[in-house]
């Protein structure tokens, strides 16, 4: 067969099983889907309209420069139009970054426990990671500049706020990370969660450094998961080597014009945030009057601790989904202790409650 070896090498695997695929595994539907970080909330109606609009014209391709899109970041940011570059979702766009950053045995630093998705992509592209642990629940920003000023890796992976835990570093702390990169080395700074994080967590927009790249993403608090469409910025001599292997037509007409949309209705991005709040507040009473450890959280989940190890927690997760409740969970000790469990509807939050109570109790049987 011709494939090379590298691909010959890697294990089938993919980073998260679908809800989907667990469906079909359980032979039954869930009831409440709490478990990938999607808003169940959804989008702006002005982004359903944007894109039922220009669904009528997906005869013809999106135009492969975004640009209407990517002036409406810039101008959300404060910065520069070349300073942007939009991709088929964060994932899409961290397998660019694998692809024109990585050679066969370049090291890349990241947590062990971070989003897994991130090193899949450095797995395919033939980079070889290198891990710190995690301190007191959250990325250790301590550890990832000793480590990365020794191996002098090509890639240093940081998520703020972080998945899975919901954690969150200041933005000084952020900064402190930024001003350690050595020569020859990129930070990826994942802010998926920014639109959920305190202001006080997120270093300028217009804070652009060579060695720094920023990614960003309609999936979470815009409720656009399922569109696909995010982007990264950072200053324009370092973005536009994206724009050289990139998919030019990769990002829809009704991506591009909902994700504009979106940007235009902060009043409904802010409702939102402030229900995501509540959701979550309500998650955390409802994990603490089960006798669990909820974690603080900047993001639409609550990362639960179950207060034993991971093979505990794995019983609590199996017993809620076989309620019909879809959550997850770290994969990685000493994280696999806790389960992570996305913002819902009342209704949704009352069956969550009710199987984990039950599971809880099948668990410690």
């Amino acid at each position: 067969m011709p494939f090379n070896a590298r691909t010959l090498a890697l294990p089938t695997t993919i980073p998260f099983v679908g809800p989907e695929a667990l469906e079909r595994r359980l032979g039954r539907p869930f009831l409440a889907r709490l478990g990938a970080n999607e808003s169940v909330f959804g989008p702006s109606p002005k982004v359903v309209e944007a894109m039922s609009r220009a669904a009528r014209d997906s005869w013809a391709y999106g135009d492969p420069e975004h640009h209407a899109l990517r002036s409406a970041i810039a101008d959300h940011l404060g910065i520069r139009f070349e300073e942007v570059v939009v991709g088929e979702g964060i994932d899409g766009l961290f397998g660019l970054l694998t692809q024109i950053v990585l050679e066969p045995g370049d090291a890349v630093v990241t947590s062990h426990g971070a989003y897994p998705t991130f090193n899949y992509h450095v797995t395919g592209h033939g980079g070889v990671l290198d891990f710190v642990p995690y301190r007191d629940d959250r990325e250790d920003i301590d550890a990832l500049i000793e480590r990365m000023q020794a191996v002098r890796p090509k890639l240093v992976y940081f998520a703020n706020p972080d998945n899975p835990t919901g954690s969150w570093h200041e933005a000084d702390a952020v900064r402190r990370l930024m001003d350690a990169v050595p020569e020859g080395t990129l930070l990826v700074l994942d802010e998926a969660y920014s639109d959920l994080a305190p202001a006080s967590a997120l270093p300028a927009a217009d804070e652009l450094r060579p060695n720094v790249l920023r990614f960003r993403t309609f999936s979470k608090a815009y409720g656009m998961a399922g569109v696909r469409v995010a982007y990264v910025f950072g200053a324009a001599e370092t973005v536009a080597h994206f724009h050289k292997v990139r998919n030019h037509f990769g990002v829809s007409r009704m991506a591009q014009g909902g994700a504009v949309a979106a940007l235009e209705d902060q009043a409904y991005l802010s409702d939102v945030v402030a229900r995501i709040v509540r959701a979550r507040d309500r998650l955390g009473q409802i994990a603490s009057s089960a006798g669990l450890r909820p974690l603080p959280s900047a993001t639409n989940f609550v990362a639960i601790d179950c207060g034993r190890d991971g093979a505990h927690a794995r019983r609590v997760l199996e017993g809620i989904l076989d309620r019909q409740v879809f959550i997850r969970m770290p994969g990685v000790a000493p994280l696999d202790r806790m389960i992570r469990v996305t913002v819902g509807r009342d209704d949704e939050l009352d069956r969550f409650a009710a199987a984990l109570t039950a599971s809880l109790a099948d668990a410690s049987d």
